[in-house]
C-alpha cells in the first residue's frame, strides 16, 4: 500500500500543481497573494521545509514538530521540519534535507524526495518557503534538537483531510498581537498560517490520486 500510494503521488506531483488559490483557503485573514505583492517591497528569504511520508504498520504517517516557546515570531507554532537556505546548501532541496537532520535527526541519504508544492510567502518573517515531499520506507527513529523542537507530532496522512477545520478564530502570537485565521484541530494543537495552506494543497493532491 505504502509504495503504491508513494508512486501515485510521484506522478501526481509531476503535473500542475493546485496551487495559491487551494492554499488560501486556510490563509489568514487579509493575507496578499505573491502576484499582489508590490516588487519593490518583496525580497524574501528561501527556505524550505520537508514533508516526511513512513510507513507505521498499515497507516501512512507524516512529522510535524512543534516550535519552543520563545521570543519570536514563530515560538510555539506547528510546522513541518525546515529553515533557511544556508549557502553550503546547493539548492532548497537540500536545506530541506538538511534542516530535516538537524531538528529531528533523519539522515538526509535515508530520505527519498518526490517533488514539491507550490511555494508559500510568510510575510512577517519575510520568508519564501518551497514544501518538499520525499519518504522513508520504515518507521524512523526520531532525535529532536532540543533547541528548535519542543515536540515531535506524528499523524496519519490520510486524516488530514479530516482533520476538524476550524473556522475563523482570534490567535494570539507570541509578540502580544492577534491575528485572524482559519485553522486545523490536529491532534489539540492549532495549526494555522503556512503549515495549514501548505496542508491544504497536500489534501487537495490526495483527494486527486484517491
Amino acid at each position: 500500500m505504502f509504495i503504491s500510494f508513494i508512486n501515485q503521488l510521484r506522478n501526481r506531483l509531476q503535473q500542475p500543481l493546485p496551487g495559491e488559490d487551494v492554499q488560501f483557503k486556510m490563509s489568514p485573514v487579509g493575507r496578499s497573494k505573491l502576484k499582489d505583492i508590490s516588487i519593490d517591497t518583496y525580497n524574501p528569504k528561501k527556505s524550505a521545509v520537508l514533508i516526511l511520508l513512513y510507513p507505521s504498520k498499515e497507516i501512512i504517517k507524516t512529522v510535524f514538530i512543534v516550535r519552543p516557546v520563545y521570543q519570536g515570531v514563530h515560538s510555539g507554532q506547528v510546522a513541518f521540519p525546515g529553515g533557511k537556505f544556508d549557502e553550503i546548501d546547493l539548492d532548497l532541496k537540500q536545506t530541506a534535507l538538511r534542516e530535516t537532520h538537524e531538528e529531528i535527526g533523519i539522515k538526509p541519504e535515508s530520505i527519498q524526495v518526490i517533488g514539491n508544492l507550490t511555494n508559500v510567502y510568510i510575510s512577517p518573517s519575510n520568508f519564501l518557503v518551497t514544501p518538499y515531499i520525499g519518504y522513508i520506507n520504515k518507521q524512523p527513529e526520531f532525535i529532536p534538537d532540543k533547541r528548535e523542537v519542543g515536540q515531535i507530532l506524528t499523524y496519519n496522512l490520510l486524516e488530514l483531510n479530516n482533520s476538524a477545520i476550524k473556522s475563523e478564530k482570534l490567535i494570539k502570537l507570541s509578540l502580544g498581537f492577534k491575528i485572524k485565521a482559519p485553522y486545523y484541530d490536529i491532534a489539540g494543537h492549532t495549526v494555522w498560517g503556512a503549515t495549514a495552506m501548505i496542508i491544504s494543497e497536500l489534501n487537495a493532491i490526495i483527494e486527486d490520486i484517491k
